[in-house]
């Protein structure tokens, strides 16, 4: 196995350089082609927003490029100083390389543990490789079991349970408090991105109306138009706010948009009915004393933050037990990985051994052939094909662990000498 991964992540590098040589798919796909061809070996190359990866394969025994010649490559292909890229790369060869792709396959590498596009990313990352042809045996052969060993880390813990974005923190919520969403109505106060996030989270509920007011006409229509809502005057906000089953609410306004006093006259009108508001603007739109916790409920971006935060803790408490599996699974990857690579030579010493063994039994169980009883022949035929084992046990296992070690090729010309092999 000769492997290498250089690439930076958001743990060596600022978003602005990880911006600078990110790739398009285009890109990707072309500077995976550019890898084989100008080094004669494997490459696909992984881009996302959080991190951009090389990978690199050859037989064993031919020199990789290292970061260097690498950083080079970045740098020529978004015309950026290799000076400005070297410093941020971090490299990991054979078994570190392995363990790396898989811990990021597993999401364990990143900036939200348990986030599940990773493994998607990994997956079109390696399927375009192998569509341009620089992918080849090692690298798919890897790819295989990246994705084997991340659905395995998903699927015995508990590292991906639970929503960690606000707005998917705050559907949790909604989900909650309601059990059907057929007849409710939601009501969007403002434009801002965060409430646009979160109002296609809450499209997914399938609701029956949505309510979309502004202070600017125009974005209220908009924002109606894109969601499929209808819009309403800012003037006629008390009546929405009546009208609304969940409250989305992400102003600019630098004074609250809603004091308890005025809410108090909206309660008296709503005959008792559940009123989710989720107000995720900064300063808060709503008064926090409108929060009832019987009819009225309130959530600030504190309140959806503090949840995310417990999620991602829970999540942490997984992280011990995906990394064991991480680890049991790059053993086993190396270890299948160096049954191919030397199975020839295990056969070829196999083969040798059994010619020896039979070069010793076969003459003396001639010299005591009628001497024996067919129970005691089988007894000595076992014995010397045990001790063949015990003697092959010793180099096989060798073999086993150079290939994860990095010393596969140095052992495996040894054996070669040391048991006069072709």
């Amino acid at each position: 196995m000769n492997l290498v991964a250089v690439g930076i992540s958001f743990r060596s590098a600022s978003v602005d350089l990880r911006e600078r040589i990110a790739f398009t798919e285009p890109k990707r796909d072309q500077a995976s082609g550019d890898l084989a061809s100008r080094y004669g070996c494997e490459a696909a190359v992984l881009s996302t927003c959080n991190r951009v990866e090389l990978y690199l394969a050859r037989p064993e025994g031919e020199a990789l490029p290292d970061a260097n010649l690498l950083a080079e490559f970045l740098g020529e292909y978004h015309s950026i100083a290799p000076s400005d890229i070297r410093p941020h790369l971090i490299e990991k060869r054979d078994a570190e390389g392995v363990r790396h792709l898989f811990r990021v396959a597993a999401s364990l590498d990143s900036l939200i543990v348990g986030e599940g596009q990773i493994a998607g990313q990994v997956k079109t990352t390696f399927e375009a490789a192998r569509a341009v042809g620089s992918s080849g045996p090692f690298l798919n052969a890897l790819y295989q079991h990246a994705q084997k060993t991340a659905k395995r880390v998903r699927t015995d813990t508990g590292i991906s349970k639970g929503h960690v974005s606000v707005s998917s923190v705050a559907v949790d919520y909604v989900r909650q408090v309601f059990d059907h969403f057929g007849e409710k109505t939601i009501l969007v106060i403002g434009a801002g991105k965060m409430g646009r996030l979160t109002l296609k989270h809450l499209q997914e509920l399938k609701p029956k109306k949505i309510l979309v007011t502004n202070r600017s006409p125009e974005k209220a229509l908009a924002v109606a138009a894109e969601c499929g809502g209808s819009a309403v005057s800012w003037e006629s906000l008390d009546d929405a706010l009546i009208q609304a089953d969940i409250v989305l609410s992400t102003t600019g306004a630098t004074e609250q948009v809603v004091s308890e006093k005025r809410y108090s006259s909206i309660r008296s009108k709503r005959h008792g009915r559940t009123a989710v508001i989720l107000d995720i603007a900064v300063p808060r739109d709503f008064d926090p004393a409108i929060h009832d916790g019987e009819t009225t409920f309130v959530f600030n971006i504190d309140d959806l933050k503090g949840i995310r935060e417990q999620t991602l803790a829970r999540r942490r408490t997984h992280i011990e037990r995906a990394e064991s599996i991480v680890e049991d699974e790059c053993k086993r990857f190396l270890d299948e990985w160096g049954r191919r690579k030397n199975g020839q030579l295990i056969a070829r010493l196999t083969q040798e051994f059994e010619a020896k063994r039979r070069e010793v039994i076969e003459p003396l169980l001639g010299r005591l052939n009628g001497k024996l009883t067919e129970k005691e022949r089988q007894e000595i035929e076992g014995a010397f094909r045990l001790y063949q084992n015990k003697l092959l046990h010793g180099p096989i296992t060798a073999l086993g662990e150079a290939t994860r070690d990095g010393n596969g090729p140095a052992l495996l010309e040894a054996v070669r000498r040391l048991f006069r092999l072709e």
